[in-house]
């Protein structure tokens, strides 16, 4: 059973930075793209990043480009999302996927609270 594990949420304060990892373990990690998705209190899920398998190409939510950068190490079997110029509105439940989108497997979630 595929699985991954994200850590590294907490409390930021606005204008602040956080880093997201996600753990993967079970499957052929460098042969799958990967991505992020968040879900805010009362809200459907928002796909915010994602990353080809070789890491050659990412892609992010207009709501993040510019303050948010995914990336991963095939070596250590991790994406990552550095979360800089942090904003309320950014606080939600973060959670990493196998593939394009948000219809794979999905970790557990890490939360982020923006807040002053």
């Amino acid at each position: 059973q595929v699985r991954l594990v994200e850590s590294g949420g907490g409390l930021a304060q606005p204008g602040g930075s956080l880093r997201l990892s996600c753990a993967a373990s079970r499957f052929i990690f460098k042969d799958h793209a990967m991505s992020w998705a968040r879900q805010a209190p009362g809200k459907g899920l928002e796909w915010v990043s994602g990353i080809y398998n070789d890491g050659s190409d990412t892609y992010y939510a207009d709501s993040v480009k510019g303050r948010f950068t995914i990336s991963r190490d095939n070596a250590k079997n991790t994406v990552y999302l550095q979360m800089n110029s942090l904003k309320p509105e950014d606080t939600a439940l973060y959670y990493c996927f196998r593939g394009w989108g948000t219809h794979g497997f999905r970790g557990q979630g890490t939360q982020v609270t923006v807040s002053s």
